[in-house]
């Protein structure tokens, strides 16, 4: 598809940017991943009278006096130094109607750039709310470019701004500032006369003065924050079960419908154990990845996050971070790769550094079917004071070993290798607002999407890998030996099974036998390969091809083993992706190998200390 133009899209944070991106692009979109995407930076299509346009979503930034790498690329893309991209032909300058002059402020550094410009101001229902206006007019006057007023989530104003797509010459270079070289308070002095001259009422958001007051107060703050954050995990695990019944209900029956319509041979087991077996045992946990980003996604778009992190910034100060690691670190939990690159939001270079090494020991949605797994299979479905269930207070128990283990050595780090003082912590805080149901569902989708991509495709080339490894070399099996045993021979004599009792010696200390460690070392390659290995090989121990993975489980490894190997998930470095990522953004292999190196001790001796414990218990 040839685009007609690239267009920009340039605002503070928190403007409502992304949110129109997502309504003019829907699922047309991706994600970049070209140097200096922070969390993410989306670029989309829209077509307006039969021409395509390419959008971009740059990075949200408060002036192009770049302090942190998103800032550096956001104005690397408007200058034309960015390699990845072409220079955009037009920008879309978005303007928070609810603070007109930080959005002006940052207009007025943005002006000297001498860009193709149209001005869309967002949020303008707020303003009429309070029974104000816009006065778009005078904006236009003394902009010197067009202005529309947009309600992205409502639609209001959408189609009249892709047609102005197809006229990009009516998008105009905009006025400059009176004198460029004037001091920030007095640019910002401009600005705020300028927006008190459109605007005929100050906004006043009594509903986020009224929350604040119950979110932000010093004991109900974090009492609240607790809750949410219980909540957020509970709910992984009950509103997914239905959903993940299903599932796991229709790859059975697939698997019964192709065993008996295939002839027994190697293509049948290829077909059954390889590939529906591979990729439906991770397919499976689809219900509670969505869940997990939604989840996030909400607390972002209503404006619940910020509040958070600046929630737990004094709790982050003990270990010597700021607030606003807590975004990179949160945004972990749903994979490390974003939450790394979120991380060239902090200002120091020594915070940065830490928030990035300890990233990987947030518990990663790729982490979750693992624990999934294993906790249905050993901990029971019982309710604990008739709410709480006990399998999802497991679960949460995992992820807060994660955060707290991760703290304490963001801690270390400080007081080592990056000690530095600690630079202030500044946030803003964004009208609470109710999320967009359509930049929802586009947002959850496409971060799932890209999820399953990336996981599905490593995961569909390991299973057919170990399926040939499973298979090959053929063992002579005598006649007349029962279907179960002749698997058993056939898979301790192939190729997987050789490879994993000359590694298992190494694991044995922590109560794997060889089977399990095929799995630990697939996983690397990612987490949710371990699903599809321990599916191949403890499938074998079985007669039904339709009984579930955990009942195998259940009876394979005793309870100490199955804790060993939660214990060691928690600490061990997610994947080869991770670690890749954590190169571009150290700059060197020597901080991928340390994170690796440090992450597989810790992972190593807290498996062997609880499997030991279990065993003595």
């Amino acid at each position: 598809m040839t685009t007609s133009a690239t267009i920009a899209f340039v605002g503070t944070p928190n403007s409502g940017k992304s949110t129109l991106f997502n309504v003019l692009t829907g699922l047309r979109q991706k994600v970049g991943n070209f140097p200096g995407v922070t969390v993410e930076a989306g670029i989309g299509t829209v077509t307006s009278h039969g021409k395509h346009f390419q959008l971009i979503d740059l990075p949200g930034t408060y002036s192009l006096s770049p302090k942190s790498r998103d800032e550096e690329l956001t104005l690397a893309v408007l200058e034309g130094r960015e390699p990845t991209l072409p220079k955009p032909d037009a920008v879309v300058f978005i303007i928070d109607g609810t603070n007109v002059e930080k959005g002006l402020f940052l207009f007025s550094h943005f002006a000297e750039l001498g860009l193709p410009t149209i001005v869309v101001v967002t949020m303008i229902d707020a303003i009429k709310a309070q029974g104000g206006a816009l006065d778009d007019i005078t904006l236009e006057r003394e902009l010197g470019v067009p202005v529309l007023c947009v309600v992205g989530h409502k639609g209001i104003g959408i189609e009249e701004l892709t047609d102005q797509f197809t006229r990009l010459s009516e998008f105009s270079i905009p006025k400059k500032w009176e004198d460029s070289s004037i001091e920030h308070q007095e640019r910002y002095a401009s600005a705020r006369e300028l927006a008190h001259l459109v605007i005929n009422i100050s906004y006043n958001d009594k509903r986020s003065e009224l929350l604040d007051k119950i979110f932000l107060h010093p004991i109900i703050g974090p009492a609240v924050f607790l809750i949410v954050m219980a909540l957020f995990f509970q709910s992984i695990f009950t509103w997914a079960k239905p959903l993940m019944d299903g599932i796991d209900g229709g790859f059975g029956w697939l698997q019964d419908v192709v065993s008996s319509s295939l002839p027994e041979g190697l293509f049948r087991s290829f077909v059954t154990k390889g590939l529906i077996a591979g990729v439906g045992s991770v397919l499976i946990f689809l219900p509670q990845i969505l869940l997990l980003n939604l989840f996030i996604v909400i607390l972002e778009d209503c404006g619940y996050l910020s509040r958070a992190a600046f929630l737990v910034d004094r709790v982050m100060g003990v270990f010597g971070l700021q607030g606003r690691s807590f975004i990179p670190l949160l945004g972990s939990f749903a994979c490390a790769i974003p939450g790394i690159m979120s991380a060239r939001i902090i200002p120091s270079e020594k915070d940065r550094m830490a928030t990035m090494l300890v990233a990987p020991l947030m518990t990663c949605s790729a982490r979750l079917p693992v624990y999934a797994l294993l906790i249905s299979a050993f901990v029971p479905a019982t309710l604990i004071g008739g709410f709480f269930s006990l399998q999802g207070m497991v679960l949460g128990g995992l992820y807060v070993l994660a955060a707290v283990s991760g703290l304490l050595i963001a801690g270390v780090f400080k007081r080592t290798m990056f000690r530095g003082s600690k630079l202030p912590f500044l946030i803003e805080f964004p009208p609470y607002r109710m999320p967009s149901l359509k930049s929802l569902f586009v947002t959850v989708w496409n971060r799932s999407k890209e999820f399953l991509r990336t996981a599905g495709g490593i995961i569909l080339v390991l299973s057919i890998v170990l399926w040939a490894m499973t298979e090959f070399p053929r063992t002579n099996i005598p006649t007349g030996t029962a279907s179960i045993e002749a698997s058993r021979m056939q898979l301790e004599g192939s190729f997987a099974g050789q490879l994993g009792k000359g590694i298992q010696p190494i694991f044995a200390p922590l109560g794997f036998d060889w089977k399990l460690t095929i799995g630990v070392i697939g996983s690397f390659a990612a987490r949710e390969v371990f699903i599809s290995v321990m599916g191949q090989l403890y499938s074998a121990d079985v007669s039904a091809s339709d009984t579930p993975l955990r009942e195998i489980l259940s009876k394979a490894i005793g309870l100490p083993t199955a804790l060993a190997v939660l214990a060691f998930y928690v600490y061990a470095l997610q994947c080869i992706s991770t670690l890749a990522v954590l190169k571009r953004e150290t700059g060197s292999w020597k901080w991928a190998g340390f994170a690796f190196g440090y992450t597989f001790i810790l992972a190593y001796g807290l498996s062997f200390l609880v499997y030991r414990i279990a065993l003595a218990w």
